[in-house]
């Protein structure tokens, strides 16, 4: 990866000499264009020119559909066009950096933040996703690189909320329904995409059946009875090219079927893709008798049509549910490829696209087929389909939810399918996909949208299933801890104390789970400041684990450490001394004096000697812990950075200004080196820098670091961040402002 001062430097260099030079980047699954793809000259013409550095273009369509139908008149191409313009700009070389996004949902647009912000600047993607994707888009404000973003099918601006990419250096480029949610308020230039003109879809048609030209006869009165939609046109073309059809014999045939769909009664204000995509129904089973192709559009419209890994209709529940012909028997060995064969048929058809583009092909399909689909499927076909996507995503899913899009896609296939089968997820219990789609929100530190969806799932186990069921009591157990995550203490205390309860009634006080439990519960009585509490609970949990498991097991060891830390919080300094000296004694014994864990065990006495105000065994400790990591773990570690930072700050408080402010210098660029300028912990070093310096009488080196962290801070936090708040407060009384 080349770093950031290389790719501003070369920003001044000539455009072919810097793509010789650095590394240009693509992030995000940009889709292929589709076969015949159209660049629309007559009515999308010029639009990459049109997105100038620091301008935003939306694209929205031309029609608005009517309230309680499909939507079929929003399908436009709009997703087609941005791609068409994104592949421009990019072969162009007028962008360097090109970022794409599925905007569907606040996940999504936070997933898509955290992975170009690895892809582009190498940040740690195990921070929390809020704060790596608010410090991706400060620097999309910032960098001089040319860059473009794709926010493709937005469907709500709230996704979007706090994280607006801008930047005179940057492109936006936005896809979307909901036309209503822009109005050029912000800037933006909002462009109407509708049919194709009478040119464009004659030579869009003409394009498409090159195999045998006796098929175009007719083309003219297609395209116009087709109303030019360019939907409606891929359906059409795709069953004309896979029959003997002729344009006019398709022509025929589609307006015999749209007067049996409307009892005759077309007026005008039927969109021709209604009637089309019936057609491609009715063509795929001709193609494919026996119901598989119907199996296979019911398990494409049930999950997430922006991209399914091709992997999830290879899998045996899918395999088997498509061979089947819907009925999900067992699987059988050519199960695989006939369901691949009936795919295969559906998107010659026009009903779905398969993109080979990336390390694994995708399917797509349109959100608009996708709901006539649904709306056409019985419910005895919806409960089927929907237990064998989610069998079939189940087993796809890699347990360490590596490679990061894969799991991305899974979770949006997830959400898709829970949105759309609704309650029959629940039949039987909680289907353990929608509990694998949590902890896949919580491993990707999504703390908000984990928060909201453990709500929802807890709510429909509490609902259908009962307040005493066990899926019920999990539900609320990860409800608890994704508060806790999100830094909801007080949230999550109430959660955790039901947990327990619940736990003891049902499986006793001295069971290990109830015990798991009263341990999940003092720590977030810990991080909820209710250290009472917390050190009555921790002190039971200790206790149990003592009797249950004996003084020198690993989880004993953890919940005394964790007493010690309540008793630190408590402020009852002698009992935490003692814990935590009795803890490293046991912890030494057993492991070795430079393991990893004696030495973060000695480093938490230290932080305690400190806090009682005893410097001399406080300096002593940090002294030992700096020189093990730096022995064992080496000079630039991070456990050793903080080992530095902590020996300094008892330097300052035991008045030894010198070699603080030597350990507090190390400790920052120790921290810029690891993770950047402007990571938190970075930041947070500095302004304690700042401080020394004031200290000990270098005013000016003092306020222009603490300016210049507080800038940092703006630019790189969240707004309203604690350390932003306590650099702003630091900067008024040093700088007297």
């Amino acid at each position: 990866m080349v770093s950031i001062d290389n790719w501003e430097t070369a920003a001044q260099e000539p455009t072919a000499a810097r793509r010789d030079r650095v590394q240009v980047i693509r992030s995000g699954p940009v889709p292929s264009l589709a076969d015949g793809f159209n660049a629309r000259l007559e009515t999308a013409a010029g639009l990459a020119a049109v997105l100038a550095p620091g301008g935003t273009v939306v694209l929205v369509p031309a029609k608005a559909a009517a309230k309680g139908s499909l939507g079929w008149v929003e399908s436009c191409g709009k997703t087609q066009l941005a791609a068409c313009v994104a592949e421009s700009l990019w072969r162009s070389h007028k962008v360097e950096v090109l970022i794409w996004i599925v905007a569907s949902s606040r996940a999504s647009v936070l997933s898509g933040y955290v992975e170009a912000a690895v892809d582009v600047l190498g940040t740690d993607p195990t921070g929390d996703a809020e704060a790596v994707a608010t410090r991706f888009v400060n620097w999309l404000a910032e960098t001089t690189r040319p860059w473009l973003v794709v926010l493709d099918d937005l469907s709500d601006v709230a996704n979007l909320e706090g994280l607006w990419p801008a930047g005179q250096a940057g492109r936006v480029l936005i896809t979307t329904a909901n036309s209503a949610a822009f109005s050029g308020d912000r800037g933006e230039l909002v462009h109407q995409v509708g049919e194709f003109s009478p040119r464009e879809a004659l030579s869009y048609l003409m394009g498409r059946l090159t195999a045998d030209p006796d098929q175009r006869m007719g083309a003219i009165d297609l395209v116009q009875d087709l109303g030019c939609e360019p939907l409606a046109l891929a359906q059409a073309s795709a069953v004309i090219a896979s029959s003997a059809l002729s344009c006019r014999d398709y022509r025929d045939y589609f307006l015999r079927r749209r007067d049996q769909l409307t009892g005759g009664a077309a007026d005008g204000e039927t969109p021709p893709s209604s009637v089309t995509w019936a057609i491609s129904v009715e063509q795929a089973d001709r193609l494919s008798p026996g119901g598989a192709t119907q199996a296979a559009l019911a398990l494409a419209a049930l999950l997430d049509g922006h991209g399914i890994p091709g992997t999830v209709f290879a899998a045996p529940s899918a395999c088997a549910y498509i061979a089947s012909g819907g009925n999900g028997s067992s699987a059988a060995p050519a199960d695989r490829e006939r369901a691949q064969g009936a795919l295969l048929v559906t998107e010659r058809t026009g009903l779905l696209i398969t993109d080979p583009a990336g390390t694994m092909p995708v399917v797509r399909m349109t959100r608009v087929v996708q709901a006539a689909i649904r709306a056409a499927m019985p419910n005895g076909m919806v409960d089927r389909a929907a237990r064998a996507a989610a069998g079939a995503l189940l087993e796809v899913w890699p347990e360490d939810d590596q490679p990061t899009w894969l799991a991305e896609a899974l979770r949006a296939c997830a959400a898709s399918l829970h949105q759309a089968a609704g309650d029959r997820l629940w039949a039987g219990g909680c289907h353990p996909l929608l509990f694998r789609a949590g902890r896949s929100l919580d491993g990707a530190r999504l703390t908000g949208p984990a928060v909201a969806y453990w709500r929802e799932i807890a709510a429909g186990c509490d609902r259908i299933l009962g307040r005493g069921h066990p899926d019920t009591l999990v539900a609320g157990e990860h409800l608890a801890q994704a508060y806790l995550a999100a830094g909801r203490a007080a949230e999550a205390v109430s959660w955790f104390r039901w947990v327990v309860a619940e736990r003891a009634r049902v499986l006793g006080s001295d069971h290990t789970g109830t015990i798991e439990a009263q341990h999940d519960f003092g720590r977030a009585l810990v991080a909820a400041d209710q250290n009472s509490d917390a050190v009555t609970v921790l002190d039971n949990v200790v206790a149990a684990y003592v009797r249950t498991r004996g003084g020198d097991q690993a989880e004993t060891l953890d919940a005394q450490e964790e007493l010690a830390a309540a008793y630190h919080a408590a402020r009852q300094f002698d009992k935490a001394i003692r814990l935590y000296r009795s803890t490293l004694a046991e912890r030494e014994r057993l492991l070795g004096p430079q393991h990893p864990d004696v030495m973060a065990t000695r480093a938490k006495l230290g932080n305690t000697y400190k806090a009682a105000g005893n410097l001399k065994n406080a300096l002593s400790v940090y002294k030992r812990v700096l020189a093990d990591r730096e022995r064992v773990l080496g000079p630039d570690h991070l456990d050793t950075v903080a080992a530095r930072g902590s020996l300094g700050a008892a330097y300052l408080s035991a008045g030894k200004m010198a070699n603080a402010l030597t350990l507090y210098e190390q400790t920052r660029k120790g921290y810029e080196r690891a993770v950047g300028p402007d990571h938190p912990e970075t930041l947070t070093h500095c302004a304690k820098l700042a401080h020394a310096y004031h200290s000990v009488g270098r005013t000016t080196d003092g306020l222009a670091l603490l300016q210049d962290t507080f800038a940092r801070c703006e630019r790189a936090l969240p707004p309203g961040d604690p350390l932003t708040d306590a650099v702003r407060e630091s900067l008024a009384k040093i700088g007297g402002k």
